[in-house]
């Protein structure tokens, strides 16, 4: 066991594995030698136009989340349904009812056949896409599901409960019970995400986890503050967290080290949603006072703050490719492009 508690800040230019590559592309100097200078590529476009807002029907929405291509989304209501939608096109495709409250997260699969949620019933539910049926629905958490996600293979689903514990869930197995069982939290589980082989777990107890599966070991780092969400960056090589001290942090995942902080936001009630653009270039975060603000990672400088209503942005997600966000305030969803963004009917 590895115990990073102490998180050491660092003035200036963010880590060198994390920022070398970056540094580069901006100043226009990744490749060989040249003759002349290049001219500086344009910066990454934000998504700022707002293109649709959809009303999702479903009371409340608990959180909007795209499937593994960025084609489609799900949308988790407080009315106990799931809903699958096409947002550019802002077409209802299903909806998938069997919680028996309201549903907190949902994930896809890789092959987007099947989906699985979980919510206040304490139940974890995998359901296939296609025919809207339940397939497997896991009960074991003795209170509410936050947080659900797959493994890469979509045969074990990983859910996280405010009873401080993560369980593993074999989709394949008619056993009721997790195949695996992480308590080291000593408090809720807030967020839970999944790579190769790591899982990283943020809890109210003010800790991120880092579960590497390979090796067997467990990497500790103490914010302090209750964790409301955490992610990897698209590279893998750092962490993002943020905590009801309204900041988000930039850790090495390695070593622990605190490479950037972001502050400006409100989040100080709310379980709301972080994550890193499309190409690792901004840090983008839900926040209380109806705006999703974007970071520079690097410079640590506020690029937008995004007016999206008056209410809190409860929740977020980021294509995976592309410069579109969708955003999550009260009972609809919004989409949002780059402003040079044109629709493929012209609409754009």
């Amino acid at each position: 066991m590895e115990d990073n508690n102490k998180v050491t800040p660092k003035r200036g230019f963010p880590g060198q594995k994390a920022s070398v590559q970056a540094t580069l592309r901006w100043q226009g100097r990744e490749g060989g030698a040249m003759a002349f200078p290049e001219p500086k590529p344009r910066g990454p476009e934000l998504p700022q136009k707002r293109l649709k807002t959809l009303d999702c029907g479903q009371r409340a929405v608990r959180a909007v989340r795209f499937n593994v291509d960025g084609n489609y989304c799900l949308t988790c209501g407080s009315d106990k349904t799931l809903k699958l939608w096409s947002p550019l096109r802002g077409t209802l495709l299903r909806t998938y009812s069997g919680h028996g409250y309201e549903v907190l997260d949902a994930a896809g699969s890789f092959d987007n056949s099947s989906l699985c949620s979980g919510g206040g019933d304490k139940a974890v539910v995998l359901w296939d896409v296609a025919s809207g049926q339940v397939v497997r629905k896991f009960r074991g958490h003795a209170g509410k599901v936050n947080t659900v996600q797959f493994n890469e293979e979509a045969t074990v689903i990983l859910s996280g409960s405010i009873d401080s514990t993560i369980r593993c869930w074999d989709c394949r197995s008619r056993r009721p019970e997790p195949i695996q069982k992480l308590d080291e939290a000593k408090d809720g589980i807030s967020s839970v995400k999944v790579s190769d082989h790591e899982v990283l777990a943020g809890s109210v107890d003010g800790r991120v986890r880092r579960y590497d599966l390979r090796m067997g070991h467990l990497f500790s780092d103490y914010v302090g503050s209750p964790i409301t969400c955490t992610c990897f960056s698209r590279d893998g090589q750092c962490t993002l967290v943020s905590s009801l001290d309204s900041t988000l942090r930039l850790l090495d995942k390695d070593t622990g080290e605190l490479l950037g902080e972001y502050m400006g936001h409100k989040n100080q009630e709310y379980k709301l949603d972080c994550c890193l653009s499309e190409r690792d270039t901004h840090v983008v975060s839900c926040s209380e006072d109806g705006k999703v603000f974007f970071w520079d990672l690097v410079e640590g400088a506020l690029a937008l703050a995004l007016p999206v209503g008056p209410g809190v942005v409860q929740s977020l997600a980021y294509h995976p490719t592309e410069p579109c966000l969708l955003t999550a305030m009260g009972g609809s969803i919004q989409c949002w492009r780059e402003e040079t963004y044109k629709a493929e009917d012209g609409t754009g």
